[in-house]
């Protein structure tokens, strides 16, 4: 039996993709660096920024030792885009409180930073809904290794084969697959909804006992 559902948060959750690039491109461009939109969507999508700025380091030759204050330039512009934009999505309130009330586990495991993932759920109303909350910070790994989704399951107790995780990047769905968890891939937050989980969760049983 399926017992619980873990979400990736930046296009799952929250429509954050957008925010994170153009916070990485406001930090970048203080140096005259920029990662256009063509290369964010088939290269660095859904990777942490530290993984970004070193492959701009191999790629466009950005010294090393401007990493540190750019990361965290991005992260002060990130936060500022949170507190104007992030809110609660109806859509999102009403599947995770329906998987709780039916008495599933819920998670979230993100290729952001904890303060990143912490605020982004205070701010869209669904920490309340989580039992765990997972960050880059917490993983020796980031996705797409599966090393969170993996400790994601042991943190709730349970089994590859009896979570089910939704992804919506190539990174993402790499590592969800490599944990050997049922994996839901959406397209858009929208797509993150009470009846497609649902659903997810029937053929991920069915699949089970066929």
């Amino acid at each position: 039996m399926i017992k619980a559902v873990i979400f990736d948060m930046d296009g799952v959750l929250i429509e954050a993709k957008e925010w994170h690039y153009d916070a990485l491109n406001r930090a970048l461009q203080l140096f005259g660096y920029e990662i256009n939109r063509i290369d964010h969507l088939t290269t660095y999508d859904g990777l942490p920024t530290k993984k970004k700025l070193e492959m701009l380091s191999l790629q466009n030759e950005l010294p090393r030792v401007l990493h540190a204050f750019i990361n965290e330039m991005k992260q002060q512009y990130t936060t500022e885009l949170v507190h104007a934009l992030c809110k609660p999505r109806f859509v999102h309130e009403f599947a995770l409180s329906k998987l709780k009330a039916k008495g599933y586990k819920l998670a979230v495991a993100s290729n952001s930073i904890r303060q990143t993932v912490e605020l982004m759920m205070s701010k869209a109303g669904l920490e309340k809904y989580l039992d765990v909350m997972l960050s880059n910070e917490d993983v020796s790994n980031a996705k797409p290794d599966p090393e969170i989704y993996l400790k994601a399951m042991q943190s709730l107790g349970c089994k590859p084969e009896e979570c089910v995780i939704v992804e919506d990047n190539e990174n993402g769905v790499r590592a969800a697959r490599a944990s050997g968890a049922h994996v839901l891939v959406v397209k858009e937050v929208h797509d993150t909804n009470y009846a497609n989980i649902i659903d997810a969760i029937q053929k991920a049983q069915e699949a089970l006992v066929a």
